[in-house]
């Protein structure tokens, strides 16, 4: 299975092309939650949740019962099972998306689950509905493997980053639409409306998604525009001095056209303890940002949680 490490190495040119088609293969996925599920606040009802064997959209309700839906990057499938004990399997290879999205269907179908998606991708430039998408797509099961084992590792620092909040803060969670694994923290005032404008979202998801104060982190596997995998940091709004406050570690930039701080995944693998050094990313860009925002982090924050010791109050 080649690197299997808790931080395998993740390079961009083998990334790129298994996390473009994984990413449209999780819209599908995401897209069926989003259809079976009622809305909960900051669209926290559509992500993905990393888990032993890939990524799951957890116990989605179907007419009484419920299913879910788990990438199982070990077995290289999409698992659906179903609270009556039917399951099924979508197997993960080099495809089309229109292939995928009609095998899913189709395995949905056959459990007995009614559901119609919104058929086009969501956040991404000229997209094309995944019935039509039927170009070849690259996907090496080994790169899903190595980005899976990074998320796992990553998805246990954030978790535990965010048992020093006190206040409403999101779970961690997988956004398939932009296709990054993030955690949220709230002040809990209001936030000024987003401006909208993202690509094939509609305005009124944004505007709900930030309709709060948030400092937000998280992780995606690059883009164009930021060739490589890497970690994020924003506010919104942006309070003055954000992006000119002092964070950690040195490798960390602030991008002004992406409107956050940048942290390579390869300079958190590469030190000598990739725990500590995303830690400090996350506690540093968080610190800046509800300082320069003036919250209230006496009644907001608490020390790191530990295992088996109850909170002191």
């Amino acid at each position: 299975m080649g690197d299997d490490t808790a931080w395998p190495a993740l390079p961009y040119a083998e990334l790129k092309d298994t996390c473009e088609t994984l990413q449209l293969f999780s819209q599908i996925v995401g897209k069926v939650r989003l259809a079976k599920t009622p809305w909960l606040n900051h669209s926290w009802h559509v992500p993905l949740y990393v888990t032993a064997r890939g990524l799951t959209s957890s116990l989605i309700p179907s007419d009484g019962g419920g299913f879910d839906l788990e990438f199982d990057f070990v077995q290289s499938v999409l698992r659906l099972r179903t609270v009556g004990g039917e399951e099924a399997t979508v197997a993960l290879f080099p495809r089309s998306v229109a292939s995928f999205h009609a095998d899913v269907m189709a395995a949905l179908a056959r459990a007995g689950i009614e559901v119609a998606i919104d058929g086009t991708p969501s956040e991404l430039p000229d997209p094309i509905p995944f019935a039509d998408d039927t170009a070849p797509r690259r996907y090496d099961p080994e790169v899903a493997r190595r980005f899976w084992r990074a998320l796992a590792s990553i998805d246990a620092v954030l978790k535990h980053f965010r048992t020093g909040f006190l206040g409403k803060a999101s779970p961690t969670h997988l956004f398939w639409g932009s296709f990054d694994l993030a955690v949220t923290r709230f002040s809990g005032r209001r936030a000024p409306p987003h401006p909208g404008g993202v690509p094939h979202l509609p305005d009124a998801v944004a505007r709900e998604a930030y309709s709060h104060e948030v400092s937000s982190a998280g992780f995606w596997p690059g883009n164009d525009a930021v060739p490589y995998p890497a970690f994020y940091a924003y506010a919104y709004p942006e309070p003055a001095g954000f992006r000119q406050a002092p964070v950690q570690p040195a490798q960390t930039r602030y991008d002004a056209t992406l409107g956050e701080f940048i942290l390579p995944y390869e300079a958190v693998r590469a030190s000598a303890d990739p725990v500590a050094t995303l830690l400090a990313f996350l506690s540093s860009t968080y610190e800046a940002a509800a300082s320069a925002a003036h919250w209230d982090r006496a009644a907001l924050e608490c020390d790191l949680g530990e295992p088996g010791v109850p909170r002191p109050v």
